[in-house]
């Protein structure tokens, strides 16, 4: 049966004569179009007081057949359509510890941290299409509940389902939840050596070893040796692994 109630959790119940600072969202609404006009990532408003997606960009490898309206009056109900319900429970369960751990937070830091998660969508084909989302708030309530959230949605880099981290905007630290212990695990972020950094955005840009090697004046083998000491500090294995963890851990 489904239950959307499931995703809307009590740490972060907005109660009907809360108090909301309405003049928060203005036009905002179009600086979001504006920008999803311009990604080819998929764009989610949440609101958590209606309990519904107030804005669903038009994105179809994201949307399962659907239009972006036809997803956008679902609400989460277009989850349990189109997630396996192993994913679903996951779901459930990162929504729960994510919320709990927010509710720890000073109100004043809220709005600084973004929650990134990986799950798969059943499409139309019924295929299972792993995909990334990254979900952030923008409006609180003047209690410091989230009222609206912002999720950006692309395809994964993972190989499956999971892998959620918090990440505070301008500080070195993560946090990484472990699904099986149902707890959080502080980490530092990997820091990158300047050359790293060099080879990764230009590895970024398209370019090939030898490429790159000419753009820093180095030989090839450097080049090489950098990029097998990078895949080494930040536990991956090739260069498409590498970008993906740069991206989402904001090395770039």
């Amino acid at each position: 049966m489904e239950d959307i109630s499931r995703f809307f959790n009590e740490n972060n119940k907005i109660e009907s004569d809360a108090k909301i600072d309405y003049s928060q969202r203005n036009d905002y609404l179009e600086a979001v179009k504006a920008f999803s006009r311009m990604s080819y990532q998929s764009l989610y408003i949440i609101d958590y007081f209606e309990k519904a997606f107030e804005y669903v960009s038009d994105n179809p490898l994201f949307l399962c057949g659907m239009t972006s309206e036809e997803v956008k009056k679902l609400g989460y109900a277009f989850y349990f359509k189109n997630v396996k319900p192993e994913d679903l429970e996951l779901l459930v369960k990162i929504n729960k510890a994510g919320f709990e751990f927010y509710e720890k937070l000073k109100i004043e830091d809220r709005k600084l941290y973004t929650i990134s998660y990986d799950f798969c969508l059943i499409n139309e084909k019924k295929n299972e299409v792993l995909i990334n989302h990254k979900l952030t708030p923008f409006f609180l309530t003047d209690d410091g509940k989230v009222w609206k959230a912002i999720c950006m949605v692309s395809l994964s880099s993972a190989q499956s389902s999971g892998n959620v981290i918090l990440s505070k905007d301008q500080s070195d630290d993560l946090w990484i939840y472990d699904i099986q212990k149902d707890q959080w695990f502080k980490e530092e972020k990997k820091k990158l050596s300047q050359r790293e950094y060099e080879i990764l955005s230009l590895s970024a840009s398209g370019l090939k070893i030898t490429e790159i090697a000419d753009k820093i004046f180095v030989t090839s083998d450097t080049v090489k040796f950098h990029r097998k000491k990078l895949f080494e500090k930040i536990g991956v294995n090739n260069i498409a692994e590498a970008l993906a963890y740069a991206k989402n851990n904001k090395l770039l």
